[in-house]
């Protein structure tokens, strides 16, 4: 097959829409559903994010589209009780590494994920599509699916889910195009590849750092490669935590990171995960209280008259000096960066959220003074002289 024909394009006045390919076969296969234009968009870029990811770890992996820039992505490391938690993940399910990579890119940042569209890095299993089943998602790519899990998909949006098989050997060509006014651009594919050599000119006096925030760094930029830009991302525990994209400001994208990052922190708070909600009430709906509970705008969800909507007894607010205790436990996080900070503002915004260790491709004329900054935290900041911008 060479072409597939798409319902329309961005929009719905958007028609005809269709992918192809000049030369050769279309490298993937729906199996279910009927895929959008979007959803290949995500699908096609949430691909090469996960086939990188486990390349560069060794581990499964999976990440969560929206809107074409990942909401969360990570490999498959065990979930601690927490995790499960606020992931929404029954303790005494039997968890795949596949499923443990999906739970922890889709909890990262559960506002963004609603209605994403998935990504696996590896054949999908019944694990992992018992955690997609009660999920509201778009659709699903990987290399292929295990019979049960399949079927499983097959249930889901009325029989309407998505699921894309994709040829995991498919290689595209060098050159990419594409057309902007009706103007066709050209340049040659973003093809190499993000590992440990990307970490090797350390330019703070503190050069210690552990494998694991080493493993956290790559994901953070893998992760980066494959965002709107300008992005950031925070990583830590093996999944990206706070994902900063298409910002115009290199300081929003941290901002924007770190407060999705103190939000991932933040819902491990015994006060959040013991919030008494009402069995009726379902996940999305638990997903935005929580959201709005942890923010400064708590009154709308635990005011008289509002609260009963979602607990079975009146909460008690989440302080600022509350939060601000919490956040300050969090040390180790891992902070990767698409192009050059130019301010040491950045540095300082990070420390907030407890990174301890940042790479980022250098070259500004301030330098020095975010070397400084990061001296001044004792953090460890590497230089990998290679933007990542993604458009």
């Amino acid at each position: 097959m060479k072409e597939l024909e798409l319902k329309y394009g961005c929009n719905p006045n958007q028609k005809p829409s269709r992918i192809f390919v000049e030369n050769g076969e279309l490298p993937i296969e729906v199996l279910n559903g009927r895929p959008g234009y979007i959803n290949f968009m995500d699908a096609f870029n949430g691909w090469q994010l996960v086939k990188e990811l486990k390349e560069a770890t060794g581990l499964p992996a999976a990440t969560s589209f929206k809107h074409v820039s990942p909401a969360g992505a990570a490999v498959g490391l065990p979930l601690t009780e927490i995790e499960k938690k606020i992931y929404w993940v029954d303790e005494e399910v039997e968890l795949s590494p596949l499923a443990c990579a999906y739970a922890r890119a889709r909890g990262a940042d559960r506002m963004s994920s609603f209605g994403d569209f998935i990504s696996l890095s590896d054949v999908c299993d019944v694990a992992t599509a018992l955690l997609i089943k009660p999920e509201v998602s778009d659709g699903v790519i990987a290399p292929g699916y295990e019979p049960e899990a399949l079927e499983i998909l097959k249930t889901k949006k009325k029989g309407n889910y998505n699921v894309i098989k994709i040829d995991p050997d498919y290689v595209p060509e060098k050159q990419e195009r594409k057309q902007v006014f009706g103007i066709t651009f050209e340049q040659g594919r973003n093809d190499m590849p993000i590992d440990e050599a990307f970490l090797g000119n350390i330019v703070t006096e503190n050069k210690e750092i552990p494998e694991d925030a080493k493993r956290d760094l790559l994901i953070a930029l893998i992760t980066l490669k494959y965002t709107q830009s300008n992005s950031v991302c925070y990583a830590k525990g093996g999944q990206a935590i706070g994902i900063g994209a298409g910002q115009q400001s290199r300081i929003h994208c941290t901002r924007l990171a770190g407060q999705k990052a103190d939000n991932w922190l933040l819902r491990q708070c015994p006060k959040v995960l013991e919030l008494p909600f009402r069995e009726d009430v379902g996940r999305p709906n638990r997903d935005n209280a929580i959201d709005v509970y942890m923010s400064d705008d708590y009154e709308d969800v635990i005011a008289d008259g509002q609260w009963q909507k979602f607990f079975t007894e009146q909460p008690e607010p989440l302080t600022r000096e509350e939060k601000k205790a919490w956040l300050s436990q969090m040390d180790g996080v891992a902070l990767g960066s698409d192009a050059f900070f130019p301010f040491s503002d950045n540095i300082d915004r990070a420390k907030r959220s407890g990174v301890k260790y940042i790479a980022q491709p250098g070259g500004s004329v301030r330098d020095d003074l975010v070397i400084e900054s990061c001296n001044d935290y004792g953090m460890v900041m590497f230089f990998s002289g290679m933007r990542l911008f993604h458009h």
